[in-house]
């Protein structure tokens, strides 16, 4: 956990997001239904099907924790902020909400963004900053988890996207590939989506992957797939640890793209028990320290089984089988 040197409220700020409006090229408004923003997966989805807009205005409320304006607190001129962060773009857009009443710890507005400042995904978190100690601008509350805004998918999920393509890796027009011809498959997590390419060389890999046939074949195919997942998993993570910012003092600044879901999503199995921040700065210790490092990796391949699901998988198929056999023993 962060240590401020200075007092702070003690609990995170509820952001929700009310409405999404499009501005579109033409000049008009596109309102867009609940459909495009889900408040369980926290995330906005822009890249709606036929739609060629231009900018956005996302309706977002935030609920302060108790005490926020307590007579006694140690801070004032209280002011609360929605800010949006594109980690790809190096953009950064904040609006300052307006109090819903005197007496409301809710407070609400809209923030703008434009299409082409931004790649894909972005974080949206809320702030509270107030002068403390003398000092103006100071954060002393936010969110504990951003919204994610998308603005290329049209289904608003917040979790990995991975892109998989199937190719050739020994006639491939991307050369890299051809170093790996004799792989099932390689992760890429360069791109702006982690991407898994599939050879379709191994004889009857892509066949078993597109099939929806049942019984044994299926189990197999799902066992497949989870091992690819392991992977994909074990090869985010590894890629989203190794390019982290790191602040003048040594600490680690969790990414705002897929690369900070990632790590939120498999930290609490890496370094179990502490906080997630806690264990960022656990992991990037051993990573760039003296020791520690190689150990880890046990944690990060049993984090990695866990989101694919290996073990239910493996089981799958090991009753089906097991069932088959009988059967042809009758």
């Amino acid at each position: 956990m962060k240590i401020y040197p200075y007092k702070r409220l003690g609990r995170p700020i509820a952001l929700r997001v009310t409405s999404v409006a499009l501005e579109l090229a033409d000049g008009t408004r596109e309102p867009l239904d609940t459909s495009a923003y889900s408040t369980q997966q926290q995330a906005v989805a822009l890249g709606v099907a036929g739609h060629d807009w231009v900018s956005a205005v996302i309706g977002v409320s935030a609920t302060l924790p108790p005490g926020a304006d307590a007579e006694d607190a140690p801070w004032s001129d209280l002011r609360v902020l929605a800010v949006l962060t594109d980690g790809e773009t190096n953009i950064r857009t904040s609006t300052a909400l307006t109090r819903d009443t005197d007496d409301s710890r809710d407070w609400s507005g809209s923030l703008e963004i434009y299409r082409d400042d931004h790649l894909g995904r972005a974080s949206l978190a809320a702030y509270a900053v107030a002068t403390v100690d003398g000092v103006a601008g100071r954060s002393i509350a936010e969110t504990d988890r951003s919204w994610t805004v998308d603005t290329v998918s049209d289904e608003p999920v917040a979790g990995l996207q991975l892109e998989v393509q199937k190719a050739s890796f020994t006639k491939s027009s991307r050369e890299w590939l051809r170093a790996y011809a004799d792989a099932p498959w390689i992760v890429d997590t360069s791109a702006r989506v982690p991407t898994v390419f599939v050879n379709s060389d191994v004889d009857g890999i892509v066949g078993l992957l597109d099939s929806s046939a049942s019984g044994v074949e299926s189990k197999v195919r799902d066992l497949l797939v989870a091992q690819m997942a392991t992977d994909v998993w074990t090869a985010v993570f590894h890629g989203a640890i190794g390019d982290l910012e790191v602040e003048p003092g040594g600490t680690p600044v969790f990414p705002t793209d897929w690369q900070g879901e990632v790590l939120r999503e498999m930290l609490p199995d890496v370094v179990p028990g502490v906080h997630v921040e806690e264990a960022l700065r656990q992991v990037h210790r051993r990573r760039t320290g003296d020791a520690g490092w190689a150990e880890l990796q046990t944690r990060i391949h049993y984090a990695a089984i866990r989101r694919a699901e290996a073990s239910k998988a493996l089981g799958y198929a090991i009753r089906s089988l097991e069932q088959a056999n009988r059967e042809s023993e009758k």
